[in-house]
C-alpha cells in the first residue's frame, strides 16, 4: 500500500470541518462516528450540508459493501438529500473496482469526482486582482450574496444555499469568508476556517458569466492570506470540485485521493 497519509489527512479534515458546519446549522443535528462511517448530516436544503464519509482505511470488498449498506439505511431516513464523500484511496484495488456496482445495489449512484488536496503553503503574499476588491463576509446581506454564488456556481436553487448560510454566526465570525467584488458587484467567493492545525478551504465559487478571468484563484487566496494571519497556521486543505481543481496547484496545492460522490439513487 502507498502512503496514504495525506488521503487519511483530507478525510480527517472533511470529518472536522463539516462537524463544525453542520452543528453551527443545528446543534441537534446528526454528528455520529459509528465503526468506519462520520455522519455529518444537517437535514438542510442546502446538499453539502448533509454529508457521510468512509473512515476505514484499506477496506475490502465486504466490507466496503456493508459500509454503503449501513451509508444508505442513514440516507434513507433523511428529509434532505446529501451526498456520501468516498475517498478512493482509502479502499484496496478490489473494492475499488468494484465500488461504483456495490453502491448501486444498495441504492446509490454515481453524482461528480472531486479531489482531496493540501499543502505547505502558507503565509501567501496579501494578493492584488486589477479587476477586484475583497470584502470581508460580516452581514446576511453579504451572506446571501456569499450563497447565491454557491447556488449559480454548483446549480442550486437559491433558496437552498440561501437555507444553509444565512443567518450562521459561524460565518460571519470563525470562518474567514471573501467576496469578491468587481465595483459593486460580488463576482467570487471563497472561505477558510482553521480544522486541527490545517485551514481548511470551503465554499468557493464564481458566478458563471466571470469565469476564467482568475477571480475564484484571487478570492481563494484572499481566505489562504487572512485565515493565514488570523491564525498562524501553515498547512490548507481542501476538496477541489473539476472545475475548481486546476486553479488550486497554482497557488501551491498538491492533489491526493481522488473522491467520488454519491447520491441516493432518484
Amino acid at each position: 500500500m502507498t502512503d496514504l497519509t495525506e488521503s487519511i489527512e483530507s478525510m480527517e479534515q472533511l470529518a472536522v470541518a463539516w462537524r463544525a458546519m453542520v452543528l453551527d446549522w443545528d446543534a441537534a443535528a446528526d454528528v455520529r462516528d459509528l465503526p468506519g462511517i462520520a455522519v455529518r448530516w444537517a437535514d438542510s436544503r442546502f446538499a453539502f450540508w448533509n454529508a457521510i464519509t468512509l473512515t476505514d482505511v484499506g477496506a475490502d470488498a465486504k466490507l466496503l459493501q456493508q459500509r454503503l449498506t449501513q451509508t444508505a439505511d442513514i440516507m434513507r431516513t433523511k428529509k434532505h438529500p446529501g451526498f456520501l464523500w468516498l475517498f478512493e484511496d482509502l479502499l484496496d484495488d478490489e473494492a475499488r473496482s468494484t465500488l461504483e456496482e456495490a453502491a448501486k445495489q444498495v441504492g446509490l449512484q454515481y453524482a461528480f469526482p472531486g479531489t482531496g488536496m493540501a499543502g505547505n503553503l502558507l503565509p501567501l503574499p496579501d494578493p492584488v486582482h486589477p479587476d477586484l476588491t475583497f470584502l470581508r463576509v460580516t452581514t446576511d446581506e453579504q451572506l446571501q450574496a456569499y450563497a447565491d454564488i454557491n447556488s449559480r456556481g454548483y446549480g442550486f436553487p437559491l433558496e437552498d444555499s440561501r437555507d444553509g448560510l444565512v443567518g450562521s454566526a459561524l460565518w460571519k465570525n470563525e470562518v474567514h469568508a471573501y467576496l469578491a467584488m468587481r465595483d459593486d458587484l460580488p463576482v467570487a467567493c471563497a472561505g477558510t476556517i482553521a480544522a486541527e492545525g490545517r485551514l481548511f478551504v470551503v465554499l468557493v465559487a464564481t458566478e458563471p458569466e466571470w469565469q476564467r478571468r482568475g477571480y475564484g484563484e484571487a478570492v481563494t487566496r484572499k481566505a489562504l492570506y487572512e485565515g493565514s494571519r488570523a491564525t498562524g497556521l501553515t498547512r490548507a486543505t481542501l476538496h477541489a470540485t473539476v472545475a475548481g481543481a486546476p486553479l488550486y496547484p497554482r497557488i501551491g496545492f498538491k492533489p491526493n485521493s481522488p473522491i467520488r460522490f454519491f447520491s441516493p439513487q432518484s
